[in-house]
C-alpha cells in the first residue's frame, strides 16, 4: 500500500487531505509540526510527503531537503497559503515534485498526487537489474542514491550531462562512471581541463589545426572533439571555458560540427559530453562571465553531488574503503583506527571532502610507519586543531544557583578545594598549550605573539608538561 505523510498544523485541512488519500486507495498519516514530521518521516518509510509550507515552528521548505534523503526518499509535494515564485523555486530546486496553492480545487491536488503516485511505480518497475559499474564511488546513503539514480539515467542516454559540486568531491568519478556504463564505454574517454588551458590556445586544443594556421604549426593537430569521436568528451571546470570560445563552442555541441584553426573544411564528430564545475554557473551568466545559452544546453542533465558533511553515513565506509587501497599501494598491513582517532575523523566537517579525507589518512598511514594503530597524533595537524578548538567550545558552562550537582557515591572522597583548583588549573594550562603550539605548528615565536606570553615562559611551561615543539608528549 501507497504511505503518504501529511505536515500540516491545520486540522481540519489534515482531515480534509486524509479522507482524499483514503478515497484513492491509500494510507494517510496526519503530523501537526515540523519537529514531528521531520521525526516520522526519518522513522518510518513514505512514498509521498505533502508538506506546508507556513508552519508553527518555522518554513517546510526548511526541512525539504532533510525529508527527501530520508530513509525511503520520498517525493514531496508542496502546499502553501500564500504562493511565490521565490518560494516556489527554492522548492522545485530543492528536490519538490510540485508546488501547489491550498487555493487550488481539490482535483489539482488529486492530480499532482496521481502523477508522483504512477511515476515511483514506473521507475521501481523499470529500475535496472545491472549493477552499476561506480569504481571509486563509496557510499549507499539516500543523497548517494539520488545521484546513483540520475547517473544510471544519464549512462543510458546519449544526453549531455552537468555535474556539480564542491571541490573535492568526486565529480570525475561519477562521470567516468557515465561513461563506463554507456553504450560508448568501448571508445575513447578524452578529458580536459579547461583550468589548465591557455586562452591562447582553448580553440587550437579543442577544434585542432592546420599545418601552417599559425607559428609553430608544422604539421596539422587533431582536436579533442575530434579524438572523442565515438566515445565521451569530459570538460572539468567549465566554468573557466573563456567567453570568447563559448559561442563557437555552443555552435559545436548544437551540431557537432567543427572547423579546425586555419581551416576551410567542417568535421563531424559524434562525441557525448560532459562536464563538471565548482562553480555556481547560473550566477556566473548573470554576470556575463558565461553563456546562459551554452549553460542550459550543458545541463540537460544536472547531477549534484553532494559534500562529505551531507552524508556523514558514509564516512565509515569510506575510511575503510580508502585505508584498505593506501595500505595496499605502500604494501603495508592493514592498519587500525583508535577509538580516539576514529571519534577525530567522524567529528571533522571536512571542508575539502573525500579529497582532504584520502589526503589525511595517507598522510596518517605514512607517518605512522611501522605501528599497527593509527593515532590522533598521526593525523594532520589542522585536523587536531579544529578538534582541539571544539573541544574547547564544548566546555561545560558554569553551573546556576538553580543547578545542583548530583550527589556522590558513597565511597566518593570529595577533594580539597585547593588541590582541585591547582589540578584544573593544570588540566585547563595543558590543553591550552597543546592546542598553542599546534596553531603555531612548532613555532614558539608564532605560539608567543599569539598567546602574549614570553618564550622563556612557554619553553618552561612546554618542559612541565612534556610537550613537544610539534603538538604531542615527548
Amino acid at each position: 500500500m501507497i504511505k503518504v505523510l501529511i505536515i500540516d498544523d491545520d486540522q481540519a485541512m489534515c482531515k480534509m487531505l486524509s479522507g482524499l488519500v483514503n478515497q484513492m486507495g491509500h494510507d494517510a498519516v496526519c503530523e501537526h509540526t515540523l519537529a514531528a514530521g521531520l521525526k516520522e518521516a526519518r522513522s518510518n518509510p513514505y512514498d509521498v510527503v505533502l508538506l506546508d509550507v507556513q508552519m508553527p515552528d518555522g518554513s517546510g521548505l526548511s526541512i525539504l531537503p532533510q525529508i527527501r534523503v530520508s530513509k525511503s526518499s520520498p517525493d514531496v509535494i508542496i502546499m502553501t497559503g500564500a504562493g511565490s515564485s521565490d518560494g516556489a523555486e527554492l522548492a522545485i530546486d530543492s528536490g519538490a515534485w510540485d508546488y501547489i496553492q491550498k487555493t487550488s480545487s481539490l482535483q489539482d491536488l488529486k492530480l499532482s498526487l496521481a502523477q508522483v503516485l504512477q511515476y515511483r511505480q514506473e521507475k521501481e518497475a523499470n529500475r535496472p537489474k545491472i549493477a552499476l559499474k561506480r569504481e571509486g564511488i563509496i557510499g549507499n546513503s539516500p543523497q548517494m542514491q539520488a545521484c546513483l539514480d540520475l547517473m544510471a539515467q544519464a549512462a543510458s542516454s546519449h544526453a549531455n550531462v552537468l555535474i556539480t559540486g564542491e571541490t573535492g568531491t568526486g565529480k570525475e568519478l561519477f562521470a567516468r562512471a557515465i561513461h563506463a556504463n554507456s553504450s560508448r564505454a568501448d571508445k575513447n574517454w578524452v578529458v580536459v581541463d579547461c583550468a589548465a588551458l591557455p586562452e591562447t590556445l582553448v580553440e587550437s586544443a579543442l577544434f585542432g589545426y592546420e599545418k601552417g594556421a599559425f607559428t609553430g604549426a608544422e604539421k596539422y593537430q587533431q582536436g579533442l572533439f575530434q579524438q572523442a569521436d565515438g566515445g565521451t568528451l569530459f570538460l572539468d571546470e567549465v566554468g573557466e571555458l573563456p567567453l570568447s570560445v563559448q559561442k563557437t563552442f555552443l555552435r559545436t555541441l548544437q551540431e557537432q560540427h567543427f572547423r579546425p584553426v586555419g581551416s576551410k573544411r567542417e568535421i563531424y564528430s559524434d562525441f557525448r559530453l560532459i562536464a563538471a564545475t565548482n562553480q555556481n554557473l547560473k550566477h556566473i551568466y548573470h554576470t556575463d562571465a558565461f553563456r546562459s545559452d551554452l549553460f542550459y544546453r550543458l545541463k540537460t542533465i544536472e547531477i549534484k553531488v553532494p559534500p562529505l558533511h551531507e552524508r556523514r553515513e558514509d564516512l565509515k565506509e569510506l575510511i575503510l574503503y580508502y585505508m584498505g587501497k593506501i595500505c595496499e599501494k605502500n604494501n603495508l598491513m592493514l592498519k587500525g583506527l583508535s577509538s580516539e582517532c576514529l571519534a577525530m575523523l567522524f567529528g571533522h566537517s571536512w571542508p575539502g571532502n573525500v579529497r582532504e579525507l584520502v589526503n589525511a589518512l595517507e598522510r596518517a598511514i605514512v607517518v605512522s610507519g611501522t605501528e599497527p594503530v593509527i593515532f590522533p597524533k598521526h593525523l594532520p595537524t589542522d585536523i587536531r586543531i579544529r578538534a582541539a578548538r571544539t573541544s574547547l567550545q564544548k566546555a561545560p558552562a558554569p553551573l546556576n544557583n538553580q543547578e545542583k550537582l548530583p550527589p556522590p557515591p558513597p565511597s566518593f572522597e570529595f577533594p580539597n578545594f585547593n588541590e582541585y583548583k591547582e589540578r584544573m588549573i593544570a588540566e585547563g594550562e595543558r590543553k591550552y598549550l597543546e592546542s598553542l603550539i599546534s596553531f603555531s605548528k612548532g613555532s614558539v615565536k608564532e605560539a608567543s605573539r599569539i598567546s602574549g606570553l614570553g618564550r622563556t615562559w612557554i619553553y618552561a611551561l612546554m618542559k612541565k608538561y612534556g610537550i613537544s615543539r610539534f603538538g604531542w608528549p615527548q
